[in-house]
């Protein structure tokens, strides 16, 4: 097993770090590694985990049984309307909201199950194609909308920065996503809007100088990904 453990001391230690940083959760990103380093992560104090792939995570889900007791599970891959149902039965958290339509397959099954989903809005700055979300200029009239859809709950914005080596060019999109966050959260009625999700292996330090509350962290914790194992 790798240093599991020590990474997560690391990464909490550099979070706590941080000066004028918000208190961040740190989310360990569990698609494509096994049961046993999800379990060995929340004997190490993990309380978020993530995964990508409803296919892969349910199994996952299984093995783990009990030990997923008090922890919250997030989505954070993109959803099919078709993987909606099987979404909102399994994780606490919906990263990935980025249409009305999607909205409304959620709000659907979570009206039947009688739960309430919480979800946040995926925002797209880049123009990478193989990038999902909701334009920012269209995210705050697209917030509004969904206060109005039964059974969905919005906690906040998620973003992924565009790939880079440098992880200094993610800090304009964190902070422009952060801008965003606040206008919004400043002018909701809701005190519940208070999740950021953005930051990542590589540049979760600055994500978090720029205001992330949550940082999502997979092969830092992990180690390369075998993306062979589904």
């Amino acid at each position: 097993m790798k240093n599991i453990c020590g990474n997560i001391e690391f990464i909490k230690d550099t979070i706590n770090s941080v000066k004028n940083a918000p208190v961040a959760e740190l989310m360990a990103v569990t698609k494509n590694f096994p049961y046993q380093c999800v379990l060995e992560a929340l004997k190490c104090g993990i309380k978020h985990i993530g995964e990508s792939k409803i296919k892969e995570a349910l199994p996952k889900f299984e093995q783990l049984g009990l030990s997923l007791a008090g922890i919250t599970k997030h989505f954070i891959g993109h959803l099919q309307s078709n993987k909606a149902r099987k979404a909102v039965e399994n994780f606490d958290l919906i990263h990935s909201l980025d249409s009305v339509k999607l909205a409304g397959d959620i709000s659907r099954h979570a009206v039947n199950r009688g739960k309430l989903q919480n979800c946040l809005i995926e925002v797209k700055i880049s123009q990478e194609i193989t990038k999902t979300g909701v334009n920012p200029n269209d995210v705050e009239g697209f917030y509004k909308q969904c206060l109005s859809i039964p059974n969905i709950s919005i906690k906040g914005l998620m973003f992924i920065a565009p790939y880079s080596g440098n992880p200094e060019d993610s800090r304009p999109y964190f902070k422009q996503v952060y801008n965003l966050f606040e206008k919004i959260r400043k002018s909701s009625s809701s005190y519940e809007f208070d999740i950021l999700s953005m930051g990542m292996s590589d540049d979760y330090k600055i994500a978090l100088e720029e205001g992330a509350t949550m940082v999502r962290i997979g092969s830092a914790i992990f180690g390369k990904r075998s993306y062979g194992n589904k």
